[in-house]
């Protein structure tokens, strides 16, 4: 089975501003001070994964020359231009049905492209689990879980559910857990009991499945933009796909794919990871990691 590596790098990084500006946000900047920006080092971390896997990106159109610039290698037709920002279900949307289109067995890994992790042998290995997984469960999609170190009130969290080790799943996939429910960024002494409680993780937005399994679950979960999707995929390869897109994708609704599709779905897991991991979505996360202030 083909593995499709599709990187979100839409956002405008507001949140750091003025370091990240709409003109030149946080994804296409040296944030680390590294010499590679983030898209380029997520880029390299997912291709530590599998060196074969094909590789997409879902920017803004305004930002197609940052990404021709920093990966060269990725071609014109693996760059998904949005016409408008429309949050994460669509682009998982649009990803899935272009992938599927040219490959009918696909798996996916779909990740934001402002993550910081420091052990890229200890992420390939988390995700390589995930992907094995979705190859034999098509309708499963498979969630990477932070395991947290601190209260944190900046992040998402997930509850797994309690693990029956009887279960043949279990068995061949002991690192995988059913979710139980996603949770909204917590105030501190709700995240305090999360961490006393046991059995959270932090979403880090990274999820794998198969093409044709999201396919199927947006079709049940969010069949609007699912039929949207139809429309969009007629002119797939075609002269009028550039127009049908500026026509189609202002008008999809602007949800999160975890609202769409993840907290209703019942195939949904989770593989709880210890590596460190860091959304550099603020100053004091990028100062954190690099230990340098940065002017505000």
């Amino acid at each position: 089975m083909k593995n499709h590596i599709v990187i979100m790098a839409g956002g405008q990084g507001t949140r750091l501003y003025p370091l990240s500006t709409p003109e030149h946000p946080k994804q296409f900047i040296d944030l680390l001070g590294c010499g590679k920006t983030m898209i380029q080092l997520t880029y390299e971390r997912f291709l530590h994964v599998d060196p074969f896997a094909e590789f997409w990106v879902v920017t803004s159109k305004n930002y197609f020359h940052f990404v021709k610039e920093q990966l060269p290698s990725i071609s014109d037709s693996h760059i998904l231009l949005e016409p408008e920002s429309r949050n994460t279900a669509p682009c998982v949307a649009w990803s899935s049905w272009k992938i599927f289109a040219g490959n009918k067995e696909s798996n996916i890994i779909v990740t934001p492209a402002d993550a910081f992790v420091s052990s890229l042998d200890n992420h390939a290995i988390s995700i390589r689990k995930a992907l094995a997984f979705t190859s034999s469960c098509q309708n499963a999609v498979v969630c990477v879980g932070i395991t947290p170190t601190r209260p944190d009130t900046g992040y998402g969290y997930i509850k797994l559910s309690s693990r029956d080790e009887n279960s043949d799943l279990c068995r061949v996939f002991p690192d995988i857990h059913k979710v139980e429910s996603f949770k909204e960024k917590p105030d501190a002494s709700t995240a305090e009991s999360y961490l006393r409680e046991g059995g959270y993780c932090w979403n880090a937005g990274i999820f794998i499945f198969q093409a044709a399994g999201m396919i199927c679950q947006i079709r049940q979960y969010a069949p609007s933009l699912a039929q949207s999707m139809d429309e969009l995929s007629k002119g797939f390869g075609q002269e009028e796909e550039p127009a049908l897109t500026a026509e189609i994708f202002p008008k999809l609704e602007k949800i999160s794919i975890d609202y769409a599709v993840m907290e209703k779905s019942c195939d949904v897991y989770c593989i709880p990871a210890s590596w460190p991991w860091t959304d550099l979505g603020s100053f004091e996360a990028i100062e954190a990691v690099t230990g340098k202030s940065i002017p505000r």
